[in-house]
């Protein structure tokens, strides 16, 4: 008589795969967990991490600060996918990393853009990189939370635009510029017709977010789910078994941002995310509280919104320097 076989469980990449759907991470933090978890199981010559314990963790760890001189925070989203994997996937303790190597942080300042320079990059825009560039600045928005943003999150009556799931999965009201509202409403007409045209063609489906598709059925199908700034092309999803539109690459607006600097002449390393910083220092200038910017750029810590006070209290105290005296 043939004896059962004994079914393989789930692979350990799979088991992490469940774990991060279960707490809803994003498909980059998840990519970047399984990229340190496989860098550590290669770095123990392909052991099972059950089989390692804090000597491993600290070895591989240690190598990352000393031999590789990673970045503090490249080290501690490593720190973090491993931790993550012993507590959440493996359900294993692991005790306190005394002999571990922290990598130095350093305490570096943003890039900050002046108002003239901020018009000077505006005006080398058009169109769609315009008007995301232009967000980005009156509302102080990370790029990627520009880009997955939809109709449905601007709200023209309030002047305000609901970021929803940015950083640490949190919503927010920030700031809506009353300067974009017509640019924005034509727009959004323009997407109105588009979207209208890939009905017709038997397509029009966005990706909505957890389990909303099976909440509202004819959801993905709506103009107010569809992304504020979408692909220029459908691609088909496997999963759907229909064309989707999803939203614009960060990338693209990245190379347009850096042709705008270029062209303006612009002899600073300003890139998108340049022009939240600029918007925070801005509105400090203009009196606003470093409390209510904490709540519009989303900061969980007030003293990471304290870092752009390095300007203004420079320029208040009327510091010179003696060249000039």
């Amino acid at each position: 008589m043939l004896s059962e076989t004994k079914k393989a469980g789930p692979k350990l990449m799979d088991l992490v795969h469940f774990a991060c759907r279960r707490r809803h991470f994003s498909p980059k933090t998840e990519a970047a967990y399984k990229h340190w978890i496989k860098r550590f199981i290669f770095f123990h010559n392909k052991q099972h991490p059950k089989d390692l314990g804090p000597y491993e963790i600290e070895a591989f760890l240690n190598n990352l600060a000393v031999t590789e001189r990673v970045a503090a925070s490249t080290q501690n989203q490593a720190l973090n996918a491993l931790l993550f994997l012993y507590k959440q996937v493996l359900k294993m303790e692991i005790e306190h990393l005394d002999n571990l190597v922290r990598a130095r942080r350093p305490q570096r300042l943003p890039v900050v853009l002046s108002r003239d320079e901020v018009q000077k990059v505006l005006a080398q825009l058009s169109d769609t990189p315009w008007l995301m560039v232009s967000l980005i600045y009156g509302g102080g928005l990370r790029v990627n939370e520009c880009a997955q943003l939809r109709i449905q999150d601007i709200d023209f009556e309030y002047s305000s635009i609901i970021v929803r799931n940015g950083k640490g999965a949190k919503d927010r009201h920030t700031l809506l510029a009353k300067a974009l509202h017509e640019p924005l409403r034509a727009h959004i007409n323009r997407l109105s017709a588009l979207h209208e045209q890939d009905l017709a063609q038997g397509a029009g489906f966005t990706r909505l977010p957890y389990a909303l598709r099976k909440k509202y059925p004819n959801a993905e199908r709506e103009l107010i789910w569809q992304y504020l700034f979408p692909s220029a092309v459908r691609r088909y999803d496997p999963i759907l078994k229909a064309e989707r539109r999803w939203h614009t690459s960060v990338a693209t607006i990245q190379k347009s941002f850096r042709k705008a600097v270029l062209r303006a002449q612009i002899r600073k390393h300003a890139t998108p995310h340049t022009m939240r910083h600029s918007f925070a220092t801005h509105m400090l200038d203009a009196g606003f509280d470093i409390r209510t910017i904490q709540e519009l750029m989303g900061h969980k810590n007030v003293q990471t919104t304290m870092i752009y006070t390095h300007v203004q209290n420079i320029m208040e105290r009327g510091v010179r320097s003696p060249l000039d005296y």
